[in-house]
């Protein structure tokens, strides 16, 4: 097996360096919608964990998996439900960030401003 050498060891650092370069998350953005499977998670983690205690992280989002492709239709309806409805939520609050930070620059100001007005 051939050894890596010092120069492509240092390209690779070279290359994770620029692409570290990303835009800061704004704090005060809304939380993206969450998938039905992202709420069958939440709902069913600590029962599958209680029943793997000795599951790792990873063991455990694999039989997470198993569960929900084993599941009917029927079975994953109130998730797809409540994904439906976050879904929503986060469209309505993201279109209202995204008008408030439009006002925000339109006005000059970086949107604080705004936000004090309607209070």
């Amino acid at each position: 097996m051939p050894k890596e050498t010092t120069k492509s060891k240092r390209k690779v650092a070279e290359k994770s360096e620029k692409g570290s370069r990303k835009a800061k998350k704004d704090p005060k953005a809304p939380k993206r919608a969450l998938s039905a499977y992202m709420f069958f998670s939440q709902d069913w983690r600590e029962r599958i964990k209680a029943e793997n205690p000795d599951a790792g992280f990873g063991e455990v989002g694999k039989l997470l998996g198993a569960k929900w492709k084993e599941l009917e239709d029927e079975e994953k309806k109130p998730y797809v439900e409540q994904a439906a409805r976050d879904k929503e939520r986060a469209e309505e609050e993201k279109t209202a960030y995204d008008n408030k930070q439009k006002n925000g620059a339109a006005s000059g100001g970086s949107g604080e401003d705004a936000e004090e007005d309607e209070e």
